[in-house]
């Protein structure tokens, strides 16, 4: 499995993105690994207002806790319960079950290719 999905767009922070209506984003694998494994998901409710470059939630592991920024400015039309109940979704699958939000967008902030962002990462 890559660790850089080329149909995403990813944040200097390490998030991800899949655009649509409404886009899903999430936390990305290189992001998921430094973490380590996951205990604590803490996201906004569907409904909120998320900016782009703003921090929505954050992400707790055995290691560290980590601010969760998002990648578009919009409204929360959907929270990855599951990532919620069970954190270790998002270690084990980040592109795939380990989503954690669907947002209905409104604008996005600035955002990497693959390339670019594996770029910064190798950097």
């Amino acid at each position: 499995m890559t660790d850089f999905p080329e149909h995403l767009s990813y944040t200097a922070e390490h998030e991800w993105l899949q655009e649509g209506d409404p886009a899903t984003f999430g936390i990305t694998r290189t992001a998921a690994d430094a973490l380590g494994e996951l205990v604590y998901v803490e996201l906004p409710a569907v409904g909120d207002e998320v900016t782009a470059g703003s921090v929505c939630g954050e992400v707790e592991s055995t290691k560290s806790v980590s601010e969760l920024f998002s990648p578009v400015t919009g409204t929360v039309a959907e929270v990855n319960q599951a990532a919620v109940d069970d954190p270790a979704l998002v270690n084990s699958d980040p592109y795939g079950e380990g989503w954690l939000l669907r947002v209905s967008v409104t604008g996005t902030g600035p955002l990497l290719s693959a390339e670019e962002y594996r770029g910064q990462v190798e950097s």
